[in-house]
């Protein structure tokens, strides 16, 4: 059985706005984890919260997707964008660790 994907804030349409080819490989990547596999090329990014990862998107330039998979009941999609320089800028990080609570938030409401 397959987890479902959420999508945090504006991140499926960022994604929608990729070129083909990073679009395609990104919902590749992400079929990977919803099978419970890891993606091709990741990190880990605790930076941003406990069990963020980035996949890495090498395909007509350079695309991020952070996402957190520990919960049993969804994939959330924090944030994802396309990499320009070879720091990921603050703004980035910030916005990935602002939906990041709001999903801990969310689930913490929910178990009420």
């Amino acid at each position: 059985m397959t987890k479902p994907i959420t999508w945090c804030g504006d991140s499926r349409q960022r994604v929608r706005d990729f070129p083909a080819a990073a679009r395609s490989e990104t919902g590749h990547q992400l079929n990977r984890v919803q099978f419970g596999h890891m993606p091709e090329d990741w990190k880990v990014m605790q930076t941003v919260g406990a069990g963020v990862c980035e996949v890495r998107i090498h395909a007509d330039g350079e695309f991020r997707v952070l996402y957190v998979a520990k919960f049993v009941e969804a994939i959330y999609v924090l944030h994802t964008f396309q990499k320009k320089t070879r720091k990921t800028s603050k703004r980035d990080l910030e916005l990935a660790t602002e939906r990041y609570r709001a999903v801990m938030i969310e689930r913490r409401s929910l178990k009420r």
